[in-house]
């Protein structure tokens, strides 16, 4: 054993003594630090060189990262990162996830790890209580949303083949039809990737929108389903990212029981509207749903990756991602899951144990009130969007995206397209806080998210300084500092 390295150098608690030691300075410096140190040294090229042959050590190693690391990380983890919608790391989900790598659990079989498939059963009862959807659901924890909108709409591709006579899983497409999928223009991207994953086609979506805004034509959308031949499946948007704009999803509910269509909803992040009373009525008919998808790492505020989805019959998850066949893969039952036949991954980490810690830790009034603190904030910065005379609110804040731009008075409407996007740049450039540009309505606009529970009002405030402080400089001329 000697002459084995990974023997002779210093124990892997003696690595974590040292992460634990320059962590909590670290988070310490969180709410006031930039989001992108711009000036720091060292660099992203300092990860590069040769692989060594002989390793300097387990201490010298995690020291090296600690240090590149922490000057050249995007601090998503703070208040000031308004860019896509990434949520922070609560504490309790934080120490959860340490606790997920040292224990390393192999999460896909009850045989490995009763703690980690137990854990998982539990959270998603939790969550299911949490967003007020059926207790009889079937679920499963996933990497992402895209993920989740995958094994939600494999369930659907599964339903729908079976009303063909086809056990998609076992013979695949051959002889079926193109699966009918329609939604209005607020789908987003993932959902096509899953469609385009699944073997469904991106671009085979039937789009129905009533304008420039994605916002459904619901007779449009009634007109066509009406006019499918056989099952279809319908896509509802709980939260679009660009302003948090819903779709009626009682209403496609509806369309859906009328025609025996499947209803799934991407509800990434809208899904968490259900939490307060001040927002649920955004999320009224999810419990109808057929499959509902949502992320952990953005309004849970747990680390990445997580994200969930239910569905209604939990038959579906296992004929769509089950059958093995596999002598040395012995399946399980209601009471010994194996989560791994009800999902699209076979290796899994156990991340139902930071979800379990935080949900444990703050419970259902905590997480209400973190919701209703960001719809607070979100209305704050409409607020102050509407009372600058250079900026412009693009649609109202209902959720916890604001859809704004940067209009300074006199300037021609067809510089305003590059001057926003410009803008954007510019800011992440800047560091201080992060927020991206988009297209919505056919013009270039910034759309802050605010999902991080560390975010406050002087947060939000700093944001529109920033925002209006770059764009004067830009339209005066001035150089980038």
């Amino acid at each position: 054993m000697t002459s084995d390295p990974l023997w002779t150098q210093h124990l892997a608690a003696d690595a974590l003594d040292l992460v634990h030691e320059r962590a909590r300075p670290y988070l310490d410096a969180l709410p006031d630090r930039p989001v992108r140190d711009v000036d720091g040294k060292p660099t992203l090229d300092d990860l590069g060189g040769d692989l060594p042959e002989a390793g300097t050590g387990a201490l010298d190693a995690v020291a090296e990262l600690l240090r590149i690391g922490l000057a050249t990380a995007t601090h998503s983890t703070g208040p000031r990162f308004f860019h896509f919608v990434v949520g922070g790391s609560t504490p309790a989900a934080m120490a959860g996830d340490w606790v997920t790598s040292l224990l390393d659990q192999a999460g896909g079989l009850w045989t490995a790890s009763p703690l980690a498939s137990t854990a998982e059963t539990v959270v998603l009862r939790w969550l299911k209580d949490l967003f007020g959807l059926p207790s009889g659901h079937g679920g499963v924890l996933t990497p992402s949303a895209t993920l989740a909108n995958l094994t939600g709409l494999a369930a659907a591709r599964w339903w729908w083949a079976d009303r063909h006579g086809v056990d998609i899983t076992a013979t695949g497409f051959a002889g079926l039809p193109p699966m009918p999928v329609l939604s209005s223009g607020l789908v987003h991207p993932s959902v096509r990737k899953a469609l385009q994953i699944l073997g469904c086609g991106r671009d085979t979506v039937r789009v129905h929108a009533a304008d420039g805004t994605g916002r459904l034509d619901l007779d449009a959308l009634a007109e066509t389903l009406a006019a499918v031949d056989g099952p279809a499946v319908l896509l509802a948007s709980a939260g679009d990212v660009n302003t948090g704009a819903f779709d009626p999803i009682d209403d496609l509910a509806d369309l859906a029981d009328r025609h025996g269509a499947w209803l799934h909803v991407d509800g990434a992040f809208g899904l968490f509207a259900a939490l307060s009373p001040v927002s649920a009525h955004l999320t009224r008919g999810i419990e109808r749903a057929h499959s509902v998808a949502a992320d952990g790492h953005k309004w849970l505020n747990v680390p990445y990756d997580c994200g969930f989805v239910f569905v209604r019959d939990p038959d579906l998850l296992t004929r769509a991602f089950g059958s093995w066949g596999a002598a040395y893969l012995r399946s399980g039952d209601d009471d010994h899951i194996d989560y791994n036949t009800r999902g699209p991954e076979s290796s899994r980490r156990a991340r139902a144990l930071p979800i379990w810690a935080t949900l444990r830790a703050y419970g259902r009034d905590g997480h209400r009130e973190m919701v209703e603190r960001h719809l607070r904030l979100a209305r704050h910065l409409a607020d102050r969007v509407d009372g600058a005379p250079d900026l412009e609110l693009l649609a109202p804040a209902q959720l916890c995206v604001v859809c704004f731009r940067y209009r300074p008075p006199g300037l021609p409407a067809d510089r305003l397209d590059d001057l926003n996007a410009r803008l954007a740049t510019e800011v992440v450039a800047d560091g201080r806080v992060y927020l991206g540009s988009t297209v919505y309505d056919g013009v270039t606009a910034l759309r802050p998210a605010i999902v991080n529970w560390r975010t406050t009002e002087a947060d939000v405030d700093l944001l529109v300084d920033i925002v209006r402080e770059t764009g004067a400089r830009i339209t005066s001329g001035g150089a980038h500092p």
